[in-house]
């Protein structure tokens, strides 16, 4: 019998075990605080109001954030028989490095999103990367395109509905809907 194909799976399995190994101690000695460094400085020179969050609960599982926070939307449902109101709290979203299993670290931006109106946009992942592969370039790439996405979320109008994912409506959609019945 021929165990070559084994071997070398068992090869690359091993392999792979030691990278996480080396991915978590370089999570730890270099790319937590590279993060956290790079994005406070990012906030202070752009007078960014946001700010680093670490959540480290879960060994090997952290993460770093950068947050907008929470405010008040704006918007308040009137309750029945009284002038009270009860207002929605809105997160404004969060540019996320989380720590996965395997030492890598996954990149993603978690969208704005106002309690009780609507559901959450599900998160946008940037990229996976490896710990030596993240550098402050890219790190700054991501800020750059989170913001964007933020923008495009708080501006959000009807000028390109095929792009937030929305069906039509008005006298196409109509007419669509009765070709179909």
């Amino acid at each position: 019998m021929d165990y070559a194909n084994i071997k070398s799976k068992v090869a690359k399995y091993n392999e792979i075990l030691e990278n996480t190994r080396t991915y978590r101690k370089q999570w730890h000695s270099d790319v937590k605080k590279l993060i956290n460094s790079t994005l406070e400085k990012i906030i202070k020179q752009s007078n960014l109001n946001a700010y680093v969050e670490v959540k480290d609960e879960i060994e090997n599982l952290e993460v770093i954030g950068m947050s907008l926070g929470t405010e008040i939307s704006g918007i308040a449902e009137k309750l029945p028989g009284n002038k009270i109101k009860r207002p929605f709290i809105k997160s404004n979203g969060s540019l996320i490095f989380q720590e996965l299993f395997n030492g890598k670290i996954m990149i993603m931006i978690m969208y704005p999103y106002i309690e009780g109106y609507g559901q959450p946009k599900p998160p946008k992942t940037l990229e996976i990367l490896r710990p030596h592969e993240l550098k402050v370039p890219f790190i700054i790439r991501y800020v750059e395109e989170f913001l964007q996405e933020i923008i495009e979320w708080e501006d959000f109008d009807d000028d390109v509905p095929e792009k937030m994912g929305m069906n039509p409506i008005g006298f196409g959609a109509v007419r669509d809907r009765e070709l179909d019945d």
